[in-house]
């Protein structure tokens, strides 16, 4: 088990779901979490309830001089940020045919936009100490496209890889000990579903929907030692590929 003893990490979309299991597991391990999301009530419960010194900043990322304000409180409460993820992002339930192009500019604010701020305003830290991890929380659906509901959210996922696969080829010469990280989870048992534009299906209530402590335990394990692709279940790299092998057979 990877340990955290002393180390700093921001998560976004902290308040529940992957973000709060994330937060739990990093406290487990001794690290210090620095939660953010737009409901206080929920993000101070959380604090409370993991304790380590946790800090809660109410942050709404689509702001960006509210994401960079989440990165300066981080570093004036605990000095330094040895890891930050963008975990905030929200679905949508719409098939291609019937989105608007508010539905296209809500996903792509709420799932690329919000960690490209994170991104920039992180980095510069990082690079000045020469080490460090941003991870990107992505999804399958980015590399499977297989619900055509989530069709928006797919492809702003699909961006989002595209940006981080970017940042890790950018720092790869000069500053080799900055781990760049893409988070893959599948289906989770959360409330990813309800909290979707247009509502539903429950995420908890599909088959084989993965424990979101589980997702947390992976996650965890990967921050401060891995770069490149992190996928939360073991064999879904494989599936995915499958997926798009029979596709491309159709």
């Amino acid at each position: 088990m990877q340990r955290y003893d002393g180390k700093v990490v921001v998560i976004t979309g902290a308040s529940e779901g992957i973000g709060a299991a994330l937060a739990e597991e990093i406290a487990r391990r001794g690290g210090r979490v620095v939660a953010a999301a737009r409901t206080k009530e929920k993000l101070e419960a959380l604090t409370a309830r993991i304790g380590g010194d946790a800090v809660a900043v109410p942050t709404d990322v689509t702001v960006r001089a509210e994401v960079e304000r989440l990165r300066d409180t981080a570093l004036a409460k605990a000095g330094r940020i040895d890891v930050w993820v963008n975990n905030a992002g929200r679905g949508i339930s719409r098939p291609l045919a019937a989105l608007t192009d508010e539905d296209v500019d809500a996903m792509v604010r709420d799932n690329v936009k919000s960690a490209l701020y994170g991104m920039q305003a992180v980095l510069p830290h990082l690079q000045a100490r020469g080490d460090g991890t941003i991870a990107n929380v992505s999804s399958m659906l980015s590399r499977a496209p297989f619900a055509p509901i989530r069709s928006a959210y797919s492809a702003s996922k699909a961006a989002l890889n595209s940006l981080t696969d970017t940042l890790r080829a950018e720092l790869k010469e000069k500053f080799p000990k900055i781990r760049v990280i893409t988070v893959l989870p599948g289906v989770v048992a959360t409330d990813f579903g309800n909290h979707a534009l247009g509502g539903g299906p429950d995420s908890r209530a599909l088959p084989g929907a993965q424990d979101v402590g589980d997702v947390g335990r992976v996650i965890a394990d990967a921050l401060l030692t891995r770069s490149g692709d992190v996928f939360t279940r073991e064999g879904a790299e494989r599936a995915g590929i499958g997926h798009l092998e029979s596709l491309v057979r159709a």
